[in-house]
């Protein structure tokens, strides 16, 4: 888990990486960091609909759709992604106990800390990582397992501190296109 270690992720497979991390953080998000959450999904070439809650009438303004993803097959797939985003979420849900609430804090203050470089950061996200590990499922695969913790990490600091959700994002998507990068694949492919 060297995050200095590229996979030689391209647009298509950052695109789906952001779209897997910001269905995680938007499915069942805490209030705390929800209008944060609609401007990152503003900015991102994500699907009007996404940005939206499931009670919520779809609107459509045709300029939501990636422009990424070949157009026949960008909707299905963000589909798939959407889906994939949810599951992991509430496995996510079930999960959130086993994150020290002192991890989240120190966690926090690092990203905090406007001096670190982003690989710096990456760095405190694969040492966090590292340090819940233990208490993962000993029945889920560790490739699931270390992506839905690295996405948990990012939601408890966006709760934690709002403000932080952009840069917390933007690693938390680096560190898995050069860490879980051919899982991610996998996973969407197969579903």
């Amino acid at each position: 888990m060297d995050p200095k270690v590229s996979n030689g992720s391209g647009l298509q497979d950052e695109h789906i990486t952001s779209l897997l991390v910001f269905g995680f953080l938007q499915d069942g998000s805490s209030c705390s960091f929800r209008k944060d959450l609609q401007a990152l999904g503003r900015e991102l070439p994500v699907p009007a609909r996404w940005g939206q809650r499931h009670d919520e009438e779809l609107q459509t303004d045709g300029g939501r759709h990636s422009h990424f993803l070949p157009e026949t097959d960008s909707e299905s797939q963000e589909e798939v992604i959407q889906n994939i985003a949810r599951q992991l979420a509430q496995i996510g849900d079930r999960m959130d106990r086993s994150i020290p609430q002192t991890l989240v804090d120190h966690l926090a203050m690092q990203f905090t800390n406007g001096s670190l470089s982003e690989e710096d950061r990456r760095e405190h996200l694969a040492a966090a990582l590292e340090a819940v590990l233990h208490t993962y499922p000993k029945d889920m695969e560790m490739e699931k397992t270390m992506l839905l913790l690295t996405m948990l990490l990012a939601k408890k600091v966006a709760s934690h501190t709002p403000s932080l959700l952009r840069d917390v994002f933007r690693t938390t998507v680096d560190f898995i296109n050069q860490n879980l990068l051919p899982y991610v694949r996998n996973l969407v492919r197969n579903q």
